[in-house]
């Protein structure tokens, strides 16, 4: 069990043993939760933002999708089995 110390500007130190486990770089993003009362860490990627997206096209698709879940034009399948069953059918 490694013991770090809060820093100032609330910073904290990753012991070097579990930085290596964890494959950590330097710039590397964490989330930070509570879990009952315990600080939980867990290492993130973060996705390059999607040109076709943020495309006319793309928001003009994703509204579209949207308004389709609103509506309740969508289906809701107990495993990717039935999914690939129904586009097969």
């Amino acid at each position: 069990m490694s013991v770090v110390k809060v820093m100032q500007r609330r910073q904290v130190v990753i012991p070097k043993e579990l930085f290596d486990k964890l494959h950590l770089e330097v710039g590397d993003y964490l989330e930070v939760k509570l879990d009952e009362g315990k600080l939980v860490y867990v290492p993130k990627k973060l996705v390059d933002r999607d040109e076709w997206y943020f495309s006319a096209e793309g928001q003009k698709t994703t509204s579209a999708a949207l308004e389709d879940l609103k509506a309740g034009r969508s289906k809701e399948f107990e495993s990717v089995d039935d999914l690939i069953e129904e586009l097969d059918s």
